[in-house]
């Protein structure tokens, strides 16, 4: 049982860190290509914001230039929010791994992060970040790809896919929280021409944006946006498509596996998704975004939480240190 529940547990976070990492390099891509200021300027305070960094960034950087942000969140070793740590991560989970996923995707993990290592600073200055992000997003994508055609359909799919959608839901209500507080400079600039690209900017960064063009192919605002991020069932990133992910595997694991545990987090996620299908865009707005979306947040950690009490063998105490989050 305790060697189960460690492969359980590596297959969760694996999957996490995976997107994860596909995640940042979205985020980033997207910044040095569209969200820029009335001045050409780029806000790259606001990717150590999305991820809470702000003390630890300070501690090593004095000022959150270009040049600091990029190496903070590709090569820095010690955050454990850059790519280089999140590959090492998903390539120790894999490693531990070996006798449970297939060949296929431990070599392309493992060749995916040594050539991480193998770049400089040079290979990701700003004219340069693009293209690799690009990669980076592909080589992401090719883990996905191959995960889906050889990874054997028993438990340990069933918490790859837990950790996957749980991880992109989380994803999503930072970029629409970091945008709604952040990014908007004045209440004046609402629907302005800078108002729309950076709302364009967070479609892009959840690779949404032509999937929003076909249910609004005119027009664009903080309503439907924000709507469509959290509430929109045909799109793969949407909060509640995640959440449903979430409780179909929870439900399928448990009555294929005859598992008894995992209760409370069923109830967790059952009460996450009758809270999202009961609220309209307007009425979070009018409330207030910021709280909604930490609200979110902390159910997902919950449920994290009480996932790693029922199938990862972590007494309550420490069941959020296991692995970091």
């Amino acid at each position: 049982m305790n060697l189960l529940s460690r492969y359980a547990e590596c297959i969760f976070w694996m999957a996490r860190y995976m997107e994860r990492a596909e995640n940042l390099a979205r985020i980033l891509d997207v910044h040095e290509t569209f969200a820029r200021d009335t001045r050409g300027a780029t806000n790259w305070f606001s990717i150590v914001q999305l991820n809470a960094d702000e003390k630890d960034f300070f501690s090593r950087h004095d000022r959150p230039t270009a040049e600091a942000v990029i190496h903070y969140y590709m090569f820095d070793g010690q955050n454990q929010n850059s790519l280089l740590s999140m590959l090492r991560m998903a390539r120790e989970n894999a490693r531990t791994l070996r006798p449970w996923i297939s060949t296929e995707m431990w070599t392309q993990i493992n060749v995916f992060h040594n050539k991480l290592l193998e770049m400089s600073v040079k290979d990701v200055a700003a004219q340069n970040l693009s293209k690799v992000c690009t990669w980076i997003k592909e080589e992401c994508q090719t883990h996905t790809g191959i995960t889906e055609g050889t990874f054997y359909r028993d438990q340990g799919w069933y918490f790859y896919q837990m950790g996957k959608y749980i991880e992109r839901a989380d994803q999503t209500t930072r970029l629409l929280d970091i945008k709604y507080h952040t990014l908007l400079p004045s209440p004046l600039d609402v629907g302005s021409t800078l108002d729309v690209s950076q709302w364009t900017s967070v479609l892009r960064s959840t690779a949404g944006y032509h999937a929003f063009r076909r249910v609004y192919p005119r027009g664009m605002s903080p309503t439907t946006v924000a709507g469509f991020m959290l509430f929109n069932e045909g799109f793969p990133r949407s909060v509640v498509m995640c959440v449903r992910q979430i409780d179909g595997v929870l439900t399928r694991m448990r009555s294929r596996y005859d598992l008894r545990g995992g209760s409370a987090a069923m109830e967790r996620v059952d009460e996450l998704l009758a809270a999202l299908l009961s609220r309209p865009i307007d009425a979070v707005l009018r409330d207030g975004l910021h709280e909604y979306l930490d609200w979110i947040q902390l159910q997902l950690s919950i449920i994290t939480t009480e996932i790693a009490q029922a199938f990862f063998g972590v007494q309550p105490p420490l069941a959020v240190q296991s692995q970091s989050q």
